[in-house]
Formats: C-alpha cells, sequence, structure tokens
C-alpha cells in the first residue's frame, strides 16, 4: 500500500469509512480545533479525518486528523500495523550472516528493494501538479487557511509543514516540522527548536555569514513524507530517503521557481523564500502538545519569494494540545519504527513505550532482558546518550515479562519493584526546549528508575520473590470450559 500524494490516501479513508466530509461553514479561527479536538478525544467509531469543504473566508478545504488513530498512521505508512514498520527495518538491520543460498538472496533482494524505494539521488521530473499555479510578484499568505487554534495563541498558525532546508556548509538536506507563525502576507516566524536539525543550519549559516538560507514550506503530499518531516533522524539523513524507504519508491521532485531547492512534486501547495538566519521576531504564545501555552521567544523569520499549488489545492492541518490528540499517534509510529535502531546500539531492548500523556519525551518504559548488576543503569545511561532521547526526563526500566504497552501491568511492577532510596538515578541535562518545568531553558532535572527484579550482587539479600502464576494445564482446562459457565466473553 503506497500513495503518490494526499488525494490518494484521502481516497482510501474514505472508502474505509474513515474520513468525514464537513459541509457547514466553520471557522478557521477557534472552531476548526473545537470540533477537531472533540473527535480526537472521542470513541473510535467517531473518530475520523476531517475535511472542512467551507471554511469562512477561504477558498480552499482543509483536512484535518489524517493521523489521528493507529489505524490511520499505519496506513499512511503502508502498513496495517505500526509494529510493522519496526518488524521492516528490524529485518534490513539484521547484520548476521545468512544462512544457505536461499537466505544470501533473499537478503540481498531485501538490500536491493531498500536501495531502489530510496533511489540513489533525487528522482526529478520537469512538470508537477504543485507547479500548476505559480504566483511570484503577487505571492500572498493571506489565501491559506491557517488556523488560529487556541484562544490566546499570538495569531494564526501553519502547523502541519515539511520544513526543507540545506546545510550552508554541507549541501545536506533537512526536513522539519516546525511551526509557522503568520506575521503578514509576506512573513512567517520559523519555530525550530535549538535541538532540531533546521536551528543546526540557521547556527551555521551564522558562522559562515550567509545572509540568507533558501528554504521551501511544503503542505500536502504523499503521507509518508508528511510524517517523515517529523522523524527524529541522525544529523544530515535525509527524512524524504526514510520516506522513500517507507513508501517502496522515491520521492519525486521538482526545482523551484524562486530558490536553489527541490520540492516534492506531489504536494498540494508550496512557499519559497529564504530564512534570515540574522533577523528574529517574536513568536508566540501558542497552544502547544504539552497542553500549555508556549511563551513568547524569539525565532528567524522566512521571507516569501513564490507560491506554488495545484489548481483547486487542499490544505492539511494538525492542531496539538491536552493529549490525546493526532500527534500522539505520530509520536507512537516513530516510537515503533525506531525501536529497531535502539535495539541496535542496546540489543537487550525488548520494547519501549512513550505513553500519550508523558507528552513522548517526559516518560519513557522499557524492558529489557537482565542479564548483570547495573543492566538497568546501562540501558538508562545508553538512552540518554542516543539522539533525542537526550530529552527524556524519565526512563524506567522493567523485565523482560513485562509489557510496558500495558501501563496498568508497567505501573504495578514499576511501583512494588524500585526501593526509592537505591533505584534511583537522578541527574541533570539536556531537556526539551518546551519544557516549562525546568529551573532552566533547555537543561534539568532527569531520572532514571530500576524497577527490575534486583540481584544479590546488587546489594540485594532477600531473595527477590517468585511471581505469582497459574498453573498452565488449569488454564488450559478452565479454557476449555469457559464457554460452557455462561460467564461471558
Amino acid at each position: 500500500m503506497s500513495f503518490d500524494d494526499l488525494r490518494s490516501f484521502l481516497d482510501l479513508l474514505e472508502s474505509r469509512g474513515e474520513l468525514a466530509r464537513i459541509r457547514t461553514a466553520i471557522s478557521r479561527d477557534l472552531e476548526i480545533t473545537e470540533i477537531t479536538d472533540r473527535v480526537s478525544k472521542g470513541p473510535a467509531g467517531s473518530n475520523k479525518a476531517l475535511l472542512f469543504e467551507s471554511v469562512v473566508g477561504a477558498s480552499m478545504p482543509v483536512v484535518i486528523n489524517l493521523f489521528g488513530s493507529e489505524r490511520r498512521m499505519a496506513w499512511a505508512l503502508g502498513v496495517e500495523r505500526l509494529d510493522e514498520l519496526g518488524e521492516r527495518l528490524g529485518a534490513l538491520l539484521d547484520f548476521r550472516l545468512p544462512q544457505g543460498l536461499g537466505g544470501m538472496i533473499g537478503r540481498g533482494q531485501e538490500l536491493l528493494g531498500a536501495l531502489r524505494a530510496i533511489g540513489l539521488g533525487p528522482s526529478k521530473v520537469r512538470r508537477a501538479p504543485v507547479q500548476e499555479v505559480v504566483e511570484r510578484e503577487t505571492a500572498s499568505l493571506e489565501s491559506l487557511p491557517a488556523l488560529t487554534c487556541w484562544p490566546k495563541d499570538g495569531g494564526r498558525f501553519i502547523t502541519l509543514p515539511q520544513v526543507v532546508t540545506r546545510d550552508p556548509v554541507s549541501g545536506a538536506r533537512n526536513v522539519g516540522l516546525y511551526r509557522l507563525q503568520i506575521v503578514d502576507e509576506r512573513r512567517l516566524i520559523v519555530h525550530w527548536q535549538r535541538h532540531k536539525g533546521g536551528a543546526e543550519h540557521e547556527r551555521r549559516a551564522r558562522e559562515s555569514r550567509r545572509e540568507s538560507i533558501p528554504a521551501a514550506i511544503v503542505l500536502g503530499g504523499d503521507p509518508a513524507s508528511m510524517w517523515c518531516a517529523s522523524a527524529p533522524l541522525p544529523p544530515d539523513i535525509d527524512e524524504y530517503l526514510l520516506a522513500g524507504w517507507i513508501r517502496g519508491k522515491p520521492v519525486e521532485f521538482i526545482d523551484a521557481v524562486s530558490q536553489p531547492i527541490e520540492v516534492p512534486a506531489n504536494a498540494e501547495i508550496v512557499l519559497e523564500g529564504t530564512i534570515d538566519p540574522n533577523e528574529h521576531l517574536p513568536e508566540g504564545p501558542f497552544g502547544d502538545h504539552t497542553g500549555y501555552y508556549t511563551p513568547v521567544e524569539p525565532f528567524p523569520v522566512f521571507h516569501l519569494t513564490a507560491v506554488t499549488r495545484r489548481r483547486a489545492p487542499i490544505y492539511p492541518t494538525t492542531i496539538v494540545g491536552v493529549p490525546p490528540m493526532e500527534d500522539v499517534w505520530m509520536g507512537k509510529a516513530t516510537e515503533r519504527l525506531f525501536l529497531p535502531l535502539m535495539r541496535l546500539f542496546l540489543p537487550e531492548i525488548v520494547d519501549v513505550c512513550m505513553p500519550a500523556h508523558g507528552i513522548f519525551h517526559n516518560l519513557v518504559l522499557v524492558s529489557i532482558r537482565k542479564r548483570f548488576p547495573g543492566h538497568a543503569r546501562k540501558v538508562i545511561h545508553g538512552l540518554w546518550g542516543l539522539g533525542l532521547m537526550m530529552l527524556a526526563k524519565a526512563i524506567v526500566v522493567v523485565d523482560d515479562w513485562v509489557d510496558v504497552q500495558d501501563l496498568g501491568q508497567t505501573a504495578w511492577q514499576a511501583l512494588g519493584n524500585v526501593d526509592w532510596a537505591r533505584d534511583v538515578v537522578v541527574t541533570q541535562g539536556p531537556v526539551d526546549h518546551l519544557d516549562h518545568a525546568s529551573y532552566q531553558h533547555s537543561f534539568g532535572g532527569k531520572i532514571g528508575i530500576d524497577a527490575t527484579a534486583k540481584l544479590p550482587e546488587e546489594g540485594y539479600s532477600r531473595g527477590w520473590p517468585e511471581r505469582i502464576e497459574m498453573d498452565p494445564e488449569v488454564k488450559r482446562r478452565i479454557d476449555g470450559l469457559w464457554k460452557d459457565l455462561g460467564l461471558g466473553a
């Protein structure tokens, strides 16, 4: 299952009863947010992608909550279950020598398929849907139905972009999902946080005395590319290569009309322009995924040079706020896809869960195969050293039999298996840019909790108790009798 653009994904959602068309006139200011918030927090049967066909004051429809369920997020990435992503990547990253000729041929085909999917270079076209309409001198941001999401937001925000820049020194492409506040018809404020790739491009531009960074803000396109802008890839790894691997074919590009940069050919809208690394304006407040308003802070300014679009574009957007919302499932896809990469460096990891109400980075639950004293602490420190896992505020490690996706079972183990005077690591380090609890910006306290069964070598001399389990034969007998007992499913 692969999609060429946003429209083919919408067709699938509608055919499977996962798209609701809203024909009533709805305001882009607060009303779309209120409707979407109710839907995203409602029962599974009513949680659908929403296509607002009549937006007050706008000439184009607005689609939101595209990725707002586990099922839709999986379909967007070409699978039926999000776990399939990790299984596919895990097989690709299995460096053990295959057994026999058949195994070697199979592995060769897997690697060849991956190379074909990501492409050995940009897949370029000369004509593209996203350039059916080209505006230069008349280019304006006013036609975009960007939302005012929450009552105290500082303005209207573009919230589901792919912000494309290239490293001013190396030329490596970065694609980031950064919110953008509209200032006027030709200017945006780019909220890229200090730990993100775009912010590094800004720093390098200042260091190399560049006056501007060519940039493109992409709206829409195939859903894998839209999601990949949020993926926490290592520096200088192109997010569109990951999208190509997920889709099974390379992303098609076309040269931008006013900037030396390539853009996805099948997007809905592209805003071309430059970002001035030395010009900053106050951005915010913004009702953020923490459930609080992020306060005003200076960020760089994007200057519009052209708008290209389809003749009848669809404007994609999202909202964040008190969880659960659409971003929960975007984060869950990240969790499942990147699990094999964590295992590559920490093979003792069985599973990882970042619960929705932990806002991803505030709580990381990890199950491991414990083999030696201090093993849980090794994993805690190892995770803090892996890319953006450095921002994790709390890491809880449990034994391999605990299902960390079952929050009740995990809480039972974590609360019952910890001596709070001995089994806790408290330290300081980097925290998320948006963390309002830290007493210093982006730097604060972190905690690691060893909730595994303790070993004598760890100073536990009492003898760890045995976990209660029913006799398997009794379980099988009762399974066979259950229907006759009249006790329900």
